[in-house]
């Protein structure tokens, strides 16, 4: 059920923007490596990022490195694999101090193997288990996380849609956006976060708790107060706030 939410309003000069990638600024697909980016999408992006002093982030539960590969040749501020990896506003490279997936590859293999519906997505701080080709397939992938966590107390699990991930404990995108809100360019300025999962949901809450604007984009229940119907939609949404940014920008050097 999807309860009616108004739309978000446009961000002031003094925003700072935090965007999820799939789902948000790209439409989901079947499997990670099949996403298709709009080529009007990097330069709104650029523009952002310049109108809004650097103070725009991408927080995703893609890598880092392959977010840079899809928006190249931008290098924004992004924190990656759900918060445990994030490249700040300087540029500096901060890791999760457990990042070493590879004790569970081995069952997650043989679980691919096994059915060759689910896809294994290895990163360098987790390992996803995406059943978009077949949903029903949902309990087994959860269960089999479960299981491999039973005696890893510093690895939790987060589920998407269609996809299940363990991560570093303590790693999310709520703690995402709260260190990037303590340092500049993004400090002292009003959040906005938008995304469309359940991993989005940590950072709804940190963005609510600074009295900033969250927005859901697409259908389902959340603590967003604000929503988006479509990837599409948001990407209108984009090119409002560039405009409206750069309309503040030329009135600002008119005075």
């Amino acid at each position: 059920m999807s309860i009616s939410r108004p739309i978000p309003p446009l961000p002031s000069p003094d925003a700072a923007v935090f965007l999820d990638f799939d789902g948000t600024l790209v439409d989901l697909a079947r499997t990670p490596d099949s996403v298709v980016l709009p080529p009007e999408l990097v330069p709104v992006l650029r523009s952002l990022h310049i109108l809004l002093d650097g103070a725009l982030a991408i927080v995703t539960g893609r890598e880092v490195a392959v977010v840079d590969r899809y928006i190249e040749p931008l290098r924004l501020p992004c924190a990656g694999t759900h918060g445990a990896q994030r490249r700040d506003g300087r540029g500096v490279y901060i890791s999760s101090p457990a990042t070493d997936p590879t004790k569970f590859v081995d069952a997650i293999v043989q679980l691919a193997q096994d059915n060759p519906s689910i896809f294994m997505e290895s990163k360098k701080c987790s390992i996803a288990l995406h059943y978009r080709a077949d949903p029903t397939l949902e309990t087994l992938c959860l269960q089999a996380m479960q299981e491999l966590l039973l005696d890893h107390p510093d690895w939790t699990l987060v589920r998407g849609k269609y996809v299940v991930e363990v991560l570093p404990k303590g790693a999310s995108k709520g703690a995402a956006i709260k260190a990037f809100m303590q340092e500049p360019p993004f400090k002292g300025r009003r959040p906005f976060f938008a995304g469309d999962d359940l991993s989005d949901e940590s950072g709804f809450g940190v963005v609510r708790e600074l009295q900033g604007v969250g927005i859901k984009v697409g259908a389902g229940m959340s603590i967003a107060r604000h929503r988006i119907d479509s990837v599409q939609d948001f990407h209108r949404w984009l090119h409002k706030a560039c405009a409206q940014l750069q309309a503040m920008r030329k009135k600002e050097v008119m005075r």
